[in-house]
């Protein structure tokens, strides 16, 4: 069965030749269609840039990168921009809203630019809004809305293309805990309904326990990947996270003195 994200050996570094660091050294990595997948790592583990190669932002320097059995890597630019605007739903850390914009001609956006006409769109914009909850905030531009709402805006035009799946970087970075528990309900809520994929990055293990799917990376390598059955404690996928940690910088002190 076709996977929609599928990474192939995948190597990415960045710098020159001498000075050369890998973010990626030949991952390999895949989900299932409504898989709700975190991926968390500390800083520099390389999950930033395994979501950036899936969305197509940057390109490898060997392996493949498959978003529903097509090659990112065989893509023009141009190709690539278009594929990402009907097939990737992308959530960030910032909301990246038109800021003149309200809220319902952010999220018909990317069916406008995808040639819909306006009534449409907006018809669909409306019909999305309506099920994040913010149907009474659609004339609203970002300036006149919380932190939280922003956020379901942003997740909002990320699912109105109905996408092959959902990448969200840090999507509760900027929000207090009160809306980082409503969004990661609400992408748990739409992974369920919509029956999209979800990957989301993180390295907070209370936003990593809304998904069903928890893959550990360091040094550019899934190291463990961990079903969650019954939503575990914060607390206990630290503790995971730190056991998985230690246990590759034992491998690594054994192997330094074999």
């Amino acid at each position: 069965m076709v996977k929609p994200l599928l990474f192939d050996n995948v190597v990415k570094r960045f710098g020159g030749s001498a000075r050369a660091v890998t973010a990626l050294a030949g991952i390999d990595f895949e989900i299932d269609h409504g898989a709700f997948v975190a991926m968390m790592g500390a800083s520099g583990s390389g999950k930033s840039t395994l979501l950036h190669l899936a969305a197509g932002l940057t390109r490898p320097d060997s392996g493949r990168v498959l978003i529903d059995g097509e090659d990112l890597g065989e893509m023009t630019d141009r190709q690539l921009t278009l594929f990402r605007r009907r097939r990737v739903g992308l959530v960030f850390q910032s909301f990246n809203l038109i800021p003149t914009l309200s809220a319902r001609e952010n999220v018909a956006l990317p069916l406008r630019l995808g040639g819909m006409g306006g009534v449409g769109a907006l018809e669909r914009a409306d019909e999305m809004l309506g099920t994040l909850g913010l149907a009474a905030r659609g004339e609203h531009r970002p300036d006149a809305m919380s932190g939280g709402e922003q956020q379901r805006v942003a997740i909002g035009r990320a699912l109105v293309t109905r996408p092959a799946m959902i990448l969200a970087d840090e999507p509760t970075g900027n929000l207090d805990s009160a809306s980082s528990q409503a969004i990661c309900e609400l992408l748990a809520e739409l992974n369920q309904q919509e029956q999209v994929a979800v990957v989301l990055v993180t390295h907070e293990p209370s936003v990593a326990a809304y998904a069903g799917q928890v893959s550990f990376l360091s040094d550019g390598q899934v190291v463990e990947e961990s079903a969650v059955t019954d939503r575990p404690a914060a607390a206990e996928l630290a503790n995971r996270y730190q056991a998985v940690l230690a246990a590759q910088a034992a491998a690594g002190g054994e192997s330094g003195r074999a």
